[in-house]
């Protein structure tokens, strides 16, 4: 099905809509000649006088109200804008042109930086509640309610560990700049898969969803969403197909779209070598361990 989009006398995107109800909106005089819309397709924003005859409205029925602009001296006047026009604001959302969908290599970056970010919280959460159990069950001797009690605030953890994590996402990507610390490091952002933004609950279970897959897997799913990010036509891990998102160049979905970058960037690999190095220097000390345990053993 084809969505169509219009821009209404405020500039705001109004849409999805079918071809149906868009002539439907011409025929009701929503749309005039020179009302901005786009469609699946469409590199640009055209006037919707142009298509017409797509939809069966005949042009003639349509009003031809020219929008009124104060022009500037010495200014031609322009009757439509391309796509790229910036109609309200940095934050504006603009369907169509080219868009640069952010590879594995790019999204491991920034889970590497997210990573440190998570952690760091959920200890900050985690250390005291250990210590309050801790002093519950110590203080409360061999009274089982104290004790119960100093348990159940250790085992709190655990929900803190999947939560903590899920609450960061869900609130740094629904922000207006779409993306967590790692994301913002290496140039991408989350949106919907029509571009627009995601709010907070569809970040938070699209977090909560990777966690449930990689814990139901034994780690395995963590292989299984790079390898579809990889291989899917538009980069989509399992978790984006469940909540209908996207993770893409900063300046997609934007008035800037020519500002995206294929290529991964500084900051990507400083950080991809700096996880290798991290995770050499980890089989490096299993392997020496591994080595003085197996010298002891005796003969």
């Amino acid at each position: 099905m084809t969505h169509w989009y219009y821009a209404d006398a405020g500039g705001q995107r109004q849409g999805p809509f079918t071809a149906e109800e868009l002539a439907a909106h011409a025929r009701n005089g929503r749309l005039t000649t020179e009302s901005l819309v786009w469609r699946d397709g469409l590199d640009d924003w055209k006037p919707f006088g142009s298509l017409a005859s797509e939809l069966d409205v005949p042009v003639d029925a349509l009003p031809r109200v020219e929008p009124a602009i104060e022009e500037a001296p010495g200014q031609a006047h322009v009757p439509y804008a391309p796509p790229t026009a910036e109609l309200t604001s940095a934050h504006a959302l603009v369907i169509g042109g080219h868009v640069v969908q952010a590879g594995l290599w790019k999204r491991f970056a920034a889970a590497f930086i997210d990573n440190f970010v998570t952690t760091a919280i959920s200890y900050a959460l985690i250390i005291p509640l250990m210590l309050v159990g801790a002093g519950v069950i110590g203080a409360g001797g061999d009274n089982p309610l104290a004790t119960g009690a100093g348990m159940a605030t250790i085992f709190a953890m655990y929900p803190i560990l999947i939560l903590a994590p899920c609450v960061y996402f869900g609130w740094m990507q629904s922000s207006s700049m779409q993306a967590s610390l790692g994301k913002l490091a290496v140039g991408i952002k989350v949106v919907r898969t029509r571009g627009d933004r995601a709010g907070f609950w569809r970040n938070f279970l699209r977090s909560l969803a990777y966690v449930l897959f990689s814990a139901l897997t034994c780690g395995l799913g963590v292989l299984i969403s790079a390898l579809m990010v990889a291989f899917t036509e538009r980069k989509q891990a399992l978790h984006d197909m469940i909540c209908d998102t996207l993770v893409v160049d900063k300046w997609a979905f934007t008035a800037h779209p020519e500002r995206q970058r294929d290529e991964l960037g500084t900051v990507t690999i400083v950080i991809l070598v700096l996880a290798a190095l991290m995770i050499a220097g980890v089989i490096a000390v299993y392997a020496v361990m591994g080595a003085v345990l197996l010298g002891n053993l005796p003969s």
